[in-house]
Order: C-alpha cells, then structure tokens, then sequence
C-alpha cells in the first residue's frame, strides 16, 4: 500500500472512530463559520456535496443557505464519464435519494428538471479524507471534485471541510491533485492560498 493509501485509511479511520455527537457538534461549528464567511455570504450559487457517513455534516447548512434565498447544487456522480454533475436542488426531503455508493444524490426527476450549468457557481465545498493547511486534499480515490473543479467550475472558491483530526503536516500531492483556497474545521478558517504564499494566515474562529 503506498503512503497517500495508507495515510487515507488513517484518517478515516479515525474520523469514523468519532461519535455521531461529537461529530455533529463540530459540523454546527463548521457550518457557523463558513455562514459568516464571504466565501459563502456573497455567494450566488453554492455547489456542496451532500454527506455520508462520517463527513462532515452539511444537511443542516444546505437547509440553512435554501432559506437565505441561495443556489445550491449538489453533485450526480456520473460513473461513465467519470465526472460530476451539478443538480440544483431546494427541499432536500423531496429531491435527494440515495444514489452512487449509497451516497444521496438528486433523484432523475430532479436531474432532468434541474441541471446547472458549473459556470454560475460561485462557491464548491468540497469533501475529503486529509487536508494540510496549505490546502492540500486527499479525496476517496476517484478523483470526481478534480476533474469538476478543473474541468467544470475552475474560477470558483474551493472550500475544504474536514475535522482536525484529518489534518497532516503535508499531504503528499500528485500533479492531478487540485489544491483548496481555503479549509474550514471546527475550530478555524484556514486561508490556504495565503498559507502557500508565504503571507499572513488570516486564521479566523
């Protein structure tokens, strides 16, 4: 097993090691600081993955963004094209269902009636097994959010969520691997693109 293997299992290890409280009192202070975030407070149009088993909670944002008046997108992982699609969504109750891998995504109705074109998002939070502060991201192997952020919404701000326990000193990227401009946990905002260039941090929370 290589380092980037062994150091994913690890972390998700230990992040499926939390308990369903824990984790879902660090995710409400996630979600407090991104909501407090121009990253997200000036947004238009949000694309947010929808989560699964022990990421980071984002139900209770997405609910919260649909009330303040914001597009929010969600991902329909396209296994033939190896790629993304973004679906708008607005009562999740109604619209998601579980999909890929056992992973919610928009039902066919929803997807037919609601595809998005990635040029109008603003804003893609992104999910993952290990992040360093400098915005360096392991994901689950697939390489779906590199080719979506490249491919399909490369001005758009890419936001890390993860807990701190996923983070390291340095994820050992490769040349496909796309950094994120920032990393929210649930104890600060990290300003990774600030962090790669030597400069102030900015740390906020």
């Amino acid at each position: 097993m290589d380092k980037r293997n062994q150091l994913r299992q690890h972390k998700l290890a230990i992040r499926d090691n939390l308990s369903p409280r824990l984790r879902e009192k660090m995710s409400r202070s996630i979600k407090h600081l991104l909501l407090s975030h121009p990253a997200v407070t000036a947004a238009d149009h949000l694309f947010m993955y929808v989560h699964f088993r022990s990421e980071v909670s984002t139900l209770p944002l997405l609910e919260t963004l649909l009330s303040q008046g914001k597009g929010v997108s969600v991902p329909l992982t396209q296994l033939d094209t190896s790629c993304l699609l973004a679906v708008g969504i607005t009562d999740p109750v109604k619209q998601l269902a579980p999909g890929c891998y056992g992973i919610p995504e928009p039902t066919p109705e929803q997807v037919a009636a609601a595809t998005v074109d990635p040029g109008k998002i603003n804003t893609v939070l992104v999910p993952g097994s290990v992040f360093d502060r400098l915005g360096g991201r392991l994901g689950y192997g697939g390489g779906f959010y590199d080719r979506f952020l490249t491919q399909s919404a490369p001005d758009a701000v890419r936001v890390g969520l993860a807990f701190e326990d996923q983070l390291t000193d340095a994820v050992p990227m490769q040349p496909h691997d796309q950094f994120m401009d920032m990393l929210v946990t649930e104890k600060r905002i990290y300003d990774c693109r600030r962090l790669r260039d030597g400069k102030d941090s900015n740390i906020q929370g």
